[in-house]
């Protein structure tokens, strides 16, 4: 136990018998759910430690590694295609292990800010209330969506739940890191575009419930919006869908950019599903390329 505070003095030397007040105890902060300390506390796929075995192998490794690579750079040279690898400090390479590199924390923010996201440019925040662990596509992708993105490859998918400031809605975001290269991406970037797949209901992802949450009862009848955008710069498809936190199915879901059109009077619209699905997966999207850019920045 600590020792008790020593007794006050006055002028006179008198000692002063009345209590010190207690300190002011610390601000509380309310987080209206509690995440499992695994979805917190931990990266979606942590790296293990290796063993002086793992050590031993991993330097006779590189040791054929070394022959190996020379061969192939050697091939490159002489048939002049340097293009095909971007290179390991490339924005692809960097951005397709950034699933079990980066903190959780990192890609999905425990709060998204949405200045002007709302409908009206109304300022909106979220709540992250759950995080998927990591997994293969099929897990959170309708089987035509992902053979969509089949010729791009499945390198793995994470997701989180959110919830807006009132707990009216509810949104996963997700983000798959694919396998292919520029040219790959670029090539369902043009199709995605061309053919409207964005727009497609049957190409809608799926939700991911969190027990013992507002995100309990949010389902596949439960989708209401949703978008899902294909980037260039990094291996990465990134999606949201959103619906209603009382649980209501939704018989006619809408992408985001027709609920969020002027004029549009349906009820998803109304109640700015669209902007809840395109707004953080904007965020969730620029939170990324901010940490991939960090990441591939060399030091002057």
């Amino acid at each position: 136990m600590p020792p008790p505070p020593a007794p006050r003095h006055g002028p006179s030397g008198a000692t002063d018998p009345t209590p010190r007040p207690a300190a002011p105890p610390p601000p509380y902060t309310h987080h209206p759910y509690a995440e499992a300390p695994a979805e917190t506390t931990t990266r979606l796929r942590p790296v293990p430690a290796g063993g002086p075995g793992r050590t031993v192998a991993a330097a006779v490794c590189a040791v054929l590694g070394l022959g190996l690579i020379g061969g192939a750079v050697t091939g490159r040279w002489l048939t002049g295609d340097s293009a095909a690898d971007p290179g390991p400090g490339s924005a692809y390479t960097v951005g397709r292990s950034a699933w079990h590199s980066v903190p959780v924390d990192t890609l999905f923010p425990r709060t998204l800010k949405g200045d002007g996201a709302g409908p009206g440019a109304t300022d909106r925040v979220w709540t992250r209330i759950g995080v998927a662990g990591d997994s293969g596509c099929a897990a959170g992708l309708d089987p035509l969506l992902l053979t969509t993105l089949r010729p791009v490859g499945c390198e793995r998918l994470v997701r989180a739940t959110y919830t807006d400031a009132t707990h009216s809605s509810v949104t996963t975001v997700g983000m798959v890191f694919t396998e292919g290269d520029t040219e790959a991406m670029e090539a369902l970037d043009t199709r995605f575009t061309t053919q409207h797949l964005a727009d497609r209901a049957d190409l809608m992802p799926h939700t991911h419930p969190v027990e013992g949450t507002v995100a309990a009862g949010f389902g596949d009848p439960q989708r209401a919006s949703w978008t899902v955008h294909v980037l260039t710069d990094v291996p990465v498809v990134v999606f949201a869908v959103s619906g209603f936190a009382d649980g209501r199915t939704v018989t006619t879901p809408q992408p985001a950019a027709r609920a969020m059109a002027d004029g549009a009077t349906t009820a998803v619209a109304q109640a700015g599903l669209g902007h809840e699905a395109k707004g953080i997966a904007d965020r969730v999207e620029r939170t990324l390329r901010r940490t991939v850019t960090d990441l591939t920045e060399k030091p002057e």
